[in-house]
């Protein structure tokens, strides 16, 4: 009898069952990218908390959820095309973004920072499925922008 593989979780059924996402789940499907997410290929996110979109000012996400070109530019600023974990990162100056800005690397002095943001967590390594994903920690500083 043959063993049935279990197919893994994508990036956004994983940011779902998180349960510190929510947030970003919203924006992702208000953007009209979660099938984009689901698709095969590997992407890399820079995925903000809860917590993080917490500390917007009040009001800055519900726009943002009625304005979709925004939304779509924010999101695509926070996604890289490719897989590559914390380990990676360290090795690098800058990577490209989806959006198509260079967002600077530095982990100088024992920290990882991704643009301004401190690396806060390393939520998940990379998650393999038909598509190769990773969500590789969540980031946060006062602008609430990697």
């Amino acid at each position: 009898m043959r063993a049935l593989a279990k197919q893994m979780a994508d990036i956004v059924d994983t940011a779902v069952n998180a349960g510190s996402f929510q947030t970003l789940v919203r924006a992702i499907q208000a953007a009209g990218l979660v099938e984009t997410l689901k698709s095969p290929g590997s992407f890399t996110v820079f995925a903000p908390t809860d917590e993080a979109f917490g500390k917007l000012p009040a009001g800055t996400i519900d726009a943002l959820l009625l304005d979709v070109a925004a939304l779509k530019q924010i999101l695509s600023y926070h996604v890289v095309s490719g897989g590559a974990i914390a380990s990676d990162l360290i090795k690098l100056n800058s990577v490209t973004t989806l959006e198509g800005s260079n967002l600077r690397i530095d982990a100088s002095e024992g920290n990882l920072k991704v643009g301004n943001a401190k690396v806060i967590t390393p939520i998940w390594q990379q998650i393999t499925a038909s598509s190769t994903l990773s969500i590789p920690f969540c980031c946060q500083n006062k602008n609430n922008r990697c």
